[in-house]
């Protein structure tokens, strides 16, 4: 009889006739059952008195969204980067592991030109330094670049209910600190990918989290707690600082006769670390203080690199519809057609976007939000994230993580949503709570039938269900194709020269040429083919090596002896 049951977890035909959606139904109708019995006078209370308990709430956040993360090692290992933009944030972080700001520019650097990669006048990332720093660090201590991930990871959601401690009730924001475990946890694009996002939101955190506090009571401590959030956030996307510092003032102008101004100069010398590591990684990097490597990397290969490079190669057809909009969008921007019309455009189009920062159940809580505008703090939080939204726009391209800094703040719209739902009254009884209740709990039920799905990822009910899943961005489709030639390298001794030989219908975004900080020294080096007249400068620059071919765009990616 239990073998019977447990194969009515699986898809039809099974030997009672009961489906994975009837299966689905019990389940959820059991933890509904559970809630109402036991809600009440057993789980409130104790979650109440815990949620007063603010280090244990934060350490038990902290722990929570790394460990269910690495429950999931076994089917979904470290996540290999893919995207050029990760590539770059690991060059970043080798850089910095070896305790220096910039490399100095190898003698052949045609052969390593990529993107978001200076070659000259030193060979180095484009990026702040914020999220390297962040990877040096889990490099150096764990010996793993995505340990610096899962630290951020958990510094946003152990800040997240830190911050949301200022705004609401504590049970509340214990509440909302669990929402963002599930929601940007172990199976969010943040945690399984090396781009960054979840530094930038705990960066937002301690932001969001200090203007109430020092309105409350001007402290020093918040002050230098906001200087520090500032901080933190110019060294990840210094662009999006700017809307920053600005829905900061924003937020005080209200409160400028009190004694809060006298802090404003307490949280500028808290900032000013910040931007003496920016300029210094300008001067190291660019050779002018002034210079950012993203300037420059954009006066050297265009606005942006990606547009400038085997651009014209590629075949419509062969872009998915958010390459091909994108690519649409950043190339009439780059040649003067932006007017304001195709600025709502891109706008009308990212909005699907912000669908990333809210679980299908929270939308009722989201509009159930605008009853709370009656306050002027909440007024500002819409205002904030209109300016982020609107103000991220005037960039061609758009990436979540561009609006990293807000995340608290969608999870604030979300909580006080649910508090605002929890108020209800119908024909004057009190029955908002359970509605609450209920919303809550579908987003609970949610994360634990994915999560569950990818812990028992391979038996038939998980493959059958995986292709429904839309909502997260675990490694499950890990660019397999890297991880292949990765094992077949690895099973050739000695050093390794690769030349890449890509196709006339390449697509330009697949890039394979990438290498460490210190090229000479690596095990394997990438190179572009560049003919045999130029390798031949190449071959003879590295005469112990052993000469490789790769062809990444066969079917199945072609590795092969290389002769001229």
């Amino acid at each position: 009889m239990l073998s019977n049951l447990l194969k009515a977890l699986l898809p039809n035909p099974n030997p009672i006739g009961f489906g994975p959606a009837d299966a689905l139904e019990l389940m959820l109708a059991a933890l509904l059952v559970l809630v109402a019995l036991w809600g009440r006078t057993w789980i409130a209370p104790i979650f109440r008195r815990f949620a007063e308990r603010t280090s244990w709430c934060m350490l038990l956040l902290a722990a929570l969204s790394v460990a269910l993360r690495l429950l999931l090692l076994s089917h979904h290992p470290v996540p290999t980067p893919d995207v050029y933009d990760e590539f770059s944030h690991l060059l970043e972080a080798d850089t910095l592991r070896h305790f220096r700001l910039a490399n100095p520019p190898h003698v052949l650097p045609q052969f390593f030109e990529t993107f978001f990669v200076l070659q000259e006048p030193t060979y180095s990332s484009i990026y702040p330094m914020g999220q390297g720093l962040a990877m040096a660090i889990g490099w150096i201590i764990f010996g793993l670049p995505w340990a610096g991930v899962l630290l951020g990871v958990a510094a946003f959601c152990s800040l997240c209910y830190w911050m949301l401690r200022a705004w609401t009730t504590p049970a509340w924001a214990l509440a909302g600190g669990l929402l963002a475990v599930i929601e940007f946890g172990p199976l969010s694009q943040w945690t399984n990918s090396y781009w960054g996002g979840a530094l930038a939101a705990a960066a937002g955190c301690l932001v969001f989290g200090s203007l109430p506090r020092l309105r409350a009571s001007a402290r020093s401590r918040d002050a230098v707690l906001l200087g520090a959030g500032l901080g933190l956030h110019l060294l990840i996307r210094q662009f999006e600082s700017i809307f920053l510092f600005v829905v900061v003032v924003l937020y005080f102008l209200p409160a400028m006769r009190r004694p809060i101004a006298k802090l404003v100069g307490i949280a500028a010398l808290a900032v000013l670390p910040a931007v003496f590591l920016t300029l210094v990684q300008n001067k190291q990097v660019t050779g002018s203080w002034t210079t950012l490597p993203e300037m420059l990397s954009q006066y050297q290969y265009g606005v942006p690199a990606s547009l400038t490079i085997q651009a014209p190669q590629v075949p419509h057809r062969q872009l998915t519809q958010q390459q091909a909009m994108d690519f649409k969008m950043q190339l009439s921007f780059h040649q003067g057609q932006e007017t304001i019309g195709s600025y709502f455009q891109r706008l009308e189009y990212r909005v699907r976007f912000y669908r990333f920062f809210f679980l299908p159940p929270l939308y009722l809580a989201a509009v159930a939000f605008f009853w709370s505008l009656r306050e002027y703090r909440f007024v500002w939080v819409v205002v904030t994230l209109a300016i982020f939204a609107l103000g991220t726009n005037f960039f061609p391209a758009f990436q979540i993580h561009y609006v990293a800094a807000v995340t608290c703040l969608f999870v604030l719209v979300a909580v006080i949503g649910l508090q605002q739902i929890s108020r209800l009254r119908i024909r004057g009884h009190a029955a908002g709570q359970e509605a609450a209740v209920l919303i809550a709990v579908l987003c609970a039920a949610h994360f634990l039938f994915w999560y569950g799905m990818h812990a028992a990822e391979g038996n038939e009910f998980s493959l059958a269900a995986m292709r429904y899943e839309t909502w997260d961005a675990i490694n499950h489709a890990n660019p397999a194709r890297r991880i292949m030639v990765a094992q077949e390298l690895a099973r050739v001794p000695g050093q390794l020269l690769v030349f890449v030989r890509y196709s006339p219908q390449h697509i330009f975004q697949d890039e394979w040429v990438y290498n460490g900080a210190d090229i000479d020294a690596s095990r394997i080096v990438w190179a572009r083919d560049l003919g045999q007249v130029e390798n031949e400068k190449l071959l003879r620059y590295y005469p112990g090596r052993v000469a490789l071919l790769l062809e990444p765009d066969f079917r199945q990616p072609r590795l092969s002896e290389y002769k001229p």
